[in-house]
């Protein structure tokens, strides 16, 4: 009987040992619980997130193009700003958004704190300035109240900047299929969505889309394998993408990549919004990023696999 434990115990631990390693060379990981932040402040940011006297005429807030119960985005081809102006580029995720290792498609910032600053200050979106939200916000008793609590200061750039992104590193999203099934409950998934995971690492879409955001922590240019924006035509001065930060020409039509996580929530797709079906978006990723032909089954698998992807944000954080 002793033997037999032994040998059991063994068994089991060996079991261990190689799911570990298999999850440890899988090239997509499971999301995680955010590091902890202090309750009132995450309060706090998503009493900012909410608020419209971010806007120079107190019209939309952080949450008017990122519905976070929507895929944190707006749903719109290029998101709408003050006064209804149209803007020039597809709103990305705000969920999470703190996995990203830059922000905006073009990746001007650093941080979810640097990135708080450019839809206050961009004329198309919020169309305001830091002192203008800050004396708004002090006119606020029961704010400048929180505030200092929090901070033990009144609002200003740094301290708004730090609840709103430490509101939006919490806005994980758990519980996705996929992670379940690298977790290993191996039924958490289709077979058509395993068939869907194993074509899209054979076929290469994992060099890009890997990791724990299954994208975000690298820039590609956009038509490795083909012109992508002759194929489109009319050229913005958006769609030069990583140049416009950098001036270098090589970085011209380079782009973050994006996350896929939640994919299936946040059509259209790419930067320009071009694009409403994620079948099609697959389609132009195969042709355009891959070269190579894709047939109409391998684009349902991958579908199938991406849509595995999905998970939810924390109810307290909607």
């Amino acid at each position: 009987m002793r033997n037999f434990t032994g040998r059991f115990l063994i068994t089991i631990c060996l079991l261990v040992s190689f799911h570990g390693m298999l999850n440890a060379v899988e090239p997509i990981s499971p999301v995680t619980l955010p590091a902890p932040a202090n309750k009132s402040e995450i309060e706090l940011g998503k009493l900012l997130f909410n608020d419209k006297r971010l806007s120079a005429d107190n019209s939309i807030a952080c949450v008017s193009c990122h519905e976070i119960n929507k895929g944190g985005d707006d749903g719109l081809k290029t998101s709408l700003g003050i006064n209804q102006q149209v803007g020039p580029i597809n709103t990305p995720t705000v969920l999470n958004s703190g996995l990203n290792a830059f922000q905006f498609w073009d990746g001007r910032a650093n941080t979810l704190e640097e990135q708080v600053e450019g839809p206050i200050h961009n004329v198309l979106e919020m169309g305001t300035t830091w002192s203008d939200v800050i004396r708004k916000l002090k006119r606020d008793e029961e704010l400048v109240i929180l505030f200092k609590e929090v901070y033990a200061q009144e609002p200003n750039e740094i301290n708004i900047s730090r609840a709103i992104a430490t509101y939006e590193k919490q806005l994980v999203t758990l519980n996705a299929p996929f992670d379940l099934f690298l977790n290993g409950d191996k039924q958490a998934i289709s077979a058509q969505a395993k068939k869907g995971y194993l074509a899209f690492k054979t076929l290469g879409c994992i060099s890009c889309h890997q990791g724990k955001n299954v994208g975000g922590n690298m820039f590609q240019r956009f038509g490795i394998m083909g012109d992508y924006f002759k194929n489109k035509g009319r050229i913005n001065t958006v769609d030069y993408g990583r140049y416009n930060v950098t001036g270098k020409e090589e970085d011209k039509f380079k782009f973050k990549v994006p996350s896929l996580r939640n994919i299936e929530l946040t059509a259209p797709y790419f930067h320009d919004g071009s694009v409403s079906k994620l079948s099609d978006a697959i389609r132009v990723m195969a042709r355009f990023q891959l070269g190579r032909p894709i047939s109409t089954q391998q684009v349902e698998d991958i579908e199938a696999f991406l849509k595995t992807l999905t998970g939810t944000v924390k109810a307290e954080l909607q």
